[in-house]
């Protein structure tokens, strides 16, 4: 929003510079991007050229003696348009212009002492230059005098702040708004608004209808006025209009955007003898076809709001008018439309045909009391500036609240939220200066919030308002004056990150957005829909992520593309999905390993599958699941996982995680993924962490290797060890696994090392050794395995 402050003098009475202003503003929490003059350049003043003579030297150039009132210019001038007798801008020796300093010299043997300026050359944008001023110097009239300052005559003397809003403060969006706002930092009064007109005796509702088929249209006023004449607007209408960043047209297309940027409130002009005596306002039929102002045909949907004639459409609501009923030269009578429509729908449609200032405002939503003040303030300038005839009534639809919202909160409470001790007297204060009317009822305050400010709707927002009003460099910072204790909300969570870097994994916190084809990756299709955002930044970045994995996936193709090959990296997050009509939520710690894993000085170690596996493994012992955990063979698995190194993480026979080998036709690279449901699995409650004494007597351990069936897991082994090695046997671990040569096809080598250990003595051969030869029997009858010397 570009505030012009000549526009705001209009209606608060301020004396300030504009950087104070513009530094004043951000205090309260409007920041800004720019705070200048509108014409940045010094050492102007109007002159006269008394002389015009061809350069003796040049085709093109002229040499100039003109007249500043003090002194007569020597001065070397190229615009085809310079003559004697023209008034002129003139930019003295030591000038500071956009392009540069001006400074005296000799142009081909003639001495020149400034130049004679073009609009352009003051730092306007050429969207806001005339035909004249975009070939040569600007012509100033007859009425300016020699030796005054041509910004002034001209009523270019302003100045502009640029602010930056916040989504919530619509109500910014306009010259009164930002006045309420200027007057409540300085205590000043807000004016009143011109809207005084006369009207004629005729009605406009005896030929005229208005429609409203549709439940996105809350408001619409449609007043009519007669026998405009169509010329040049007024200076002062033309230059805040530069100011706000508008170009002028006409005086009757001028006077619609002014009321816009005035107050708010969006308005559209139709060329009334081209309407058939009636409005209509409806969704668009799909695929319906509309030819907007900027001659492009729109091809439409069902979400659009469209402005009808009866029979087709003739504008889209809130974004853009129709080609059919605009306003020309020749327009002698005007239908005025005021209207509020469904802001998201506006913003679906402008997204897909133009963001304007008109849909901008619509989108940030808008006061149905300032609609009835536009149409009237239109009337108005109209009446004053176009010659118009207003035609008495209004056709109106409205379905919108005018009173001012209620809120009553605390005197304590506002202290309380702000840190602050803020007297009663100081906060009713805030709350006049705001141009809010309150009740004072001794514990508590109720403020009557105009409907203009539609940010405000709770007690937090009033909170906030007393909290910039009062000024946050007001608070003065103190201790708690209460224990603080720890917190236990995310205490699983940081153990588990602490657990991780101790196992020497590397954290990383990645985007949960990402693209659409990384969201379906690493995941089963179990009727999970995708959630995609509705606007978002790049698309990229433009759906929430199914899986951490597809994150972390891309950090070590970053790595790998750098030649970093050795990661090792886990993160703790979120992850979403839909499924049905329910959205949901999960927490997730996802595990990435590649390359070699550091494990001690001078030590690494290729990273496999069963290496992950044991970070598994050491986590979930670590949550207490000790026992209760296995790796089973997926019934279904992601295709970017290999088939043959994929497993499923059940914890009591339920699913929470899987861990596999990325496929190779993703990449060539042993690359090594995890995931566990945080939610599933932390679901399950544990007991508390029971300790074993490390006994003081040596183990005995012994290695077993045999050929099983290929179908037989690794897991069923261990097992059958388990249950027959009774507790003597504490620990299995399998160390090698081989097919191959002089093996038959369908079986494979598998070899564990078993540990035995007692806690009150030393064992001996002879005590373990019946146990492996039960070991071996049940392995033979129970899973047919041969035993290998």
């Amino acid at each position: 929003m570009k505030l012009s402050t000549n526009f705001v003098k209009d209606y608060v009475d301020i004396d300030v510079d504009v950087k104070k202003l513009a530094d004043d503003m951000t205090r309260v929490g409007n920041e800004y991007d720019s705070a200048e003059k509108l014409i940045n350049a010094t050492k102007l003043i109007i002159g006269e050229v008394i002389e015009c003579k061809e350069h003796p030297d040049s085709d093109h150039l002229h040499v100039c003696k003109v007249n500043i009132g003090k002194e007569v210019l020597n001065i070397v001038c190229g615009a085809p348009n310079v003559r004697t007798g023209l008034k002129v801008i003139v930019a003295q020796d030591g000038a500071e212009l956009p392009g540069g300093k001006i400074k005296k010299g000799m142009i081909r043997g003639q001495e020149s002492n400034g130049m004679l300026c073009s609009i352009a050359e003051l730092g306007l944008e050429n969207k806001f230059l005339t035909a004249k001023d975009k070939d040569g110097i600007h012509e100033l009239p007859e009425t300016a005098v020699v030796g005054e300052d041509p910004i002034k005559f001209l009523e270019l003397d302003d100045e502009v702040i640029d602010f930056d809003l916040t989504a919530n403060r619509g109500d910014l969006l306009s010259i009164l708004g930002m006045a309420y706002e200027i007057g409540a930092i300085y205590d000043k009064q807000v004016k009143q608004v011109e809207v005084s007109h006369k009207e004629n005796n005729e009605n406009i509702n005896d030929n005229f209808k208005l429609s409203i088929n549709t439940e996105n249209c809350t408001i619409f006023l449609a007043k009519k006025v007669k026998n405009v004449t169509i010329k040049e607007s007024p200076t002062f209408i033309k230059n805040r209009l530069i100011a706000s960043g508008i170009r002028p047209i006409n005086n009757v297309v001028d006077i619609s955007n002014y009321v816009m940027i005035e107050l708010g409130q969006p308005l559209h002009f139709y060329d009334a003898d081209k309407l058939n005596g009636e409005i209509e306002v409806r969704m668009a039929k799909e695929n319906e076809k509309l030819t907007t102002l900027d001659n492009i045909e729109r091809v439409l949907s069902k979400d659009d709001i469209v402005i009808s004639d009866g029979k087709e459409a003739i504008g889209l609501a809130g974004v853009m008018g129709g080609l059919d009923t605009e306003i020309t030269e020749n327009t002698k009578n005007i239908i005025i439309e005021a209207a509020i429509f469904n802001p998201i729908k506006v913003r679906y449609t402008s997204k897909k045909i133009l963001r304007s200032e008109a849909s901008t405002r619509f989108e940030k939503g808008l006061d149905s009391n300032r609609t009835y003040m536009a149409v009237d303030r239109a009337c108005n300038l109209l009446e004053k500036y176009a010659d118009a005839e207003i035609v008495g009534n209004i056709a109106k639809f409205d379905t919108t609240q005018k009173e001012d919202k209620q809120i009553e909160i605390a005197y304590e409470k506002i202290n309380n939220i702000l840190g602050m001790q803020i007297s009663k007297e100081e906060i009713q204060e805030v709350f006049r200066k705001l141009g809010f009317t309150y009740e004072d009822k001794k514990e508590t305050i109720n403020v009557y919030v105009p409907r203009r400010r539609i940010d405000i709707t709770i007690e937090e927002d009033l909170i906030e308002e007393v909290g910039r009003i009062y000024g946050v460099d007001n608070i003065k910072g103190r201790l708690p004056v209460i224990p603080v204790k720890p917190g236990k909300y995310d205490k699983t969570t940081r153990e588990i990150r602490n657990k991780m870097i101790s196992l020497g994994l590397n954290e990383t916190l990645s985007y949960i957005l990402v693209n659409e084809k990384e969201a379906k990756q690493f995941i089963n299709d179990n009727g999970e829909e995708i959630i995609k955002l509705l606007d978002p930044l790049t698309e990229e970045r433009n759906t929430l992520r199914c899986s951490i994995i597809p994150s972390l996936y891309k950090i070590y193709e970053y790595n790998n593309a750098r030649n970093v090959k050795d990661v090792s990296i886990f993160e703790i997050g979120k992850a979403f999905y839909k499924k049905g009509e329910e959205y949901i939520e999960e927490n997730k710690v996802a595990v990435l390993m590649t390359g070699e894993f550091y494990t001690g000085i001078n030590n690494t170690k290729k990273v496999d599958f069963y290496m992950l596996k044991g970070v598994a493994e050491e986590l979930l012992d670590y949550l207490g699941y000790g026992g209760r955990y296995s790796l089973v063979l997926p019934q279904q698995y992601p295709n970017e996982l290999h088939p043959g190194q994929t497993a499923q993480i059940s914890v009591n026979n339920d699913i929470v995680g899987i861990i596999g080998k990325v496929h190779p036709s993703k990449t060539k690279d042993d690359v090594y993924v995890m995931e566990i449901n945080l939610d599933k699995l932390l679901a399950k409650k544990v007991g508390k962490m029971k300790y074993k004494e490390i006994s003081k007597f040596p183990s005995i351990k012994i290695d077993i290797a045999m050929l099983v069936d290929k179908n037989i897991t690794s897991d069923q082994i261990k097992t059958t060890i388990k249950k027959s090695g009774g507790g003597l046997l504490t620990n299995i671990e399998v160390f090698d696994v081989y097919t191959g040569k002089n093996i038959d096809e369908n079986k494979k080598s598998m070899a564990y090392s078993l540990t035995f250990e007692a806690k009150d003595k030393t064992l001996t051969d002879e005590e373990v050794e019946p146990i492996v030869q039960k070991i071996v029997n049940d392995l033979e009858k129970q899973l047919g395995a041969e035993l290998r010397k």
